[in-house]
């Protein structure tokens, strides 16, 4: 267990504004939120606001972590039973009730060291790891990307552009200046800890020297003065896969937040819109097509061309079709990474004629007396005549 001597004091759920139940997605929402509100870069010469940035970056990297989540609320746990650094509910090789007093400082391990040397009955050393202190994996970032219909579809290589946190380009993240070179830590001599020995005990915590990193660097990078990271404007290439859908995730691996101390960086997350086409809808990888056509071709049948995403295909209009039929065109939907294409679905919309010359609507009559159809005759074949009403009315055609 990483545990730092600060998560005996700091409430991170609270600091973020989060019940101690919230999901990932409401850590999520709640730190970009904050995030944006106390970013540095809006809020220029406010140093409330920086270290607002740092205490709401310092929560979400430990809450964000599923790992590190459950290990802070272990601690935070042991806390409320009153055990910890200086606490009244230490252990003791000598029973219960000895209190134990750490240094200040860096503290990685020094939870997991203390309790594994209290049970097994003698102490542990140092394991030469680095924790929160030490290389720390950058933040995951989000961007939006928008899409037309076809680039969607077809699938395309484009470019974000957004302004993050990233590796230094003066010194490529070393820290060190230009011609420079980071140096072994003193006194850790390259491991990020030390070990500690506390009476019986001894644990490890973070090299106070180096910071965990196990390097110091003499001469800071003018740019990044020492840190490895900078702030700036950039752009990143992403391969958006054929058949892609409307608010689909993208990840691009190692291409979000610049590491700390050496850690590597974190994914980068694009969220695609796509804008809608002036003729297709999408169902999943099917297309959808309102094809229109008139009362003769419905009642007679007919062959009528249809668009698709790659030419024109004939649809068979078989006779006596009603409008909102919907006719299967297997294979010539949307094929997803080039694997099992969807189908394009014409619904059938009959369109009837609003405007009729004098010889056009003698036509319908006659047409209509030929055919002799009563369409409505089956609402009151099952009816009970004694419950049929004879009262008349008129409708506003609404």
């Amino acid at each position: 267990m990483a545990a730092q001597r600060e998560w005996f004091d700091k409430d991170y759920y609270e600091v973020l504004g989060v019940p101690e139940n919230a999901s990932d997605k409401e850590l999520s929402r709640a730190y970009k939120k904050l995030a944006k509100q106390f970013h540095p870069d809006a809020n220029a010469g406010n140093k409330d606001a920086e270290e607002r940035f740092k205490e709401i970056s310092a929560a979400y990297d430990v809450l964000g972590d599923s790992e590190k989540r459950k290990e802070y609320d272990e601690v935070r746990r042991m806390v409320a039973a009153g055990v910890g650094p200086g606490g009244a509910g230490g252990f003791g090789p000598g029973g219960f009730g000895q209190t134990f007093h750490f240094e200040s400082g860096g503290d990685d391990g020094f939870l997991s060291d203390l309790l594994g040397g209290m049970f097994s009955g003698g102490g542990r050393r140092a394991r030469g790891r680095s924790g929160p202190s030490g290389p720390q994996r950058g933040h995951d970032l989000e961007t939006e990307l928008y899409l037309s219909f076809d680039d969607a579809v077809h699938g395309v290589t484009s470019t974000v552009r957004f302004r993050s946190d990233a590796m230094c380009h003066t010194c490529h993240g070393s820290g060190a200046a230009p011609g420079t070179s980071p140096e072994t830590c003193p006194q850790c001599h390259g491991t990020g800890t030390i070990a500690v020995d506390q009476g019986p005990f001894s644990f490890s915590q973070v090299c106070p020297t180096c910071g965990g990193r196990g390097q110091v660097v003499p001469d800071p990078c003018p740019t990044c003065h020492g840190v490895g990271v900078e702030v700036r404007d950039r752009e990143v290439k992403v391969r958006i896969p054929a058949g892609v859908a409307d608010g689909q995730r993208i990840r691009v691996k190692g291409r979000g937040g610049a590491g700390h101390r050496g850690g590597p960086a974190g994914d980068l997350y694009v969220i695609v819109h796509v804008a809608p086409h002036a003729v297709f809808g999408r169902n999943g990888n099917d297309l959808t097509l309102r094809l229109p056509v008139t009362f003769a071709e419905a009642t007679l049948g007919s062959n009528v061309k249809v668009p698709t995403l790659d030419g024109q295909v004939t649809v068979r209009i078989p006779s006596g079709t009603p409008s909102g039929k919907v006719l299967r065109v297997r294979g010539k939907g949307i094929m997803p990474n080039g694997k099992g294409a969807g189908d394009l679905l014409v619904t059938v919309d009959v369109q009837v004629p609003t405007a009729l010359t004098d010889e056009q609507r003698e036509a319908v009559e006659q047409l209509t007396r030929v055919l002799d159809e009563h369409p409505r005759s089956s609402l009151f074949a099952g009816a009970n005549a004694s419950n049929v009403g004879t009262d008349e009315g008129e409708s506003d055609g609404r």
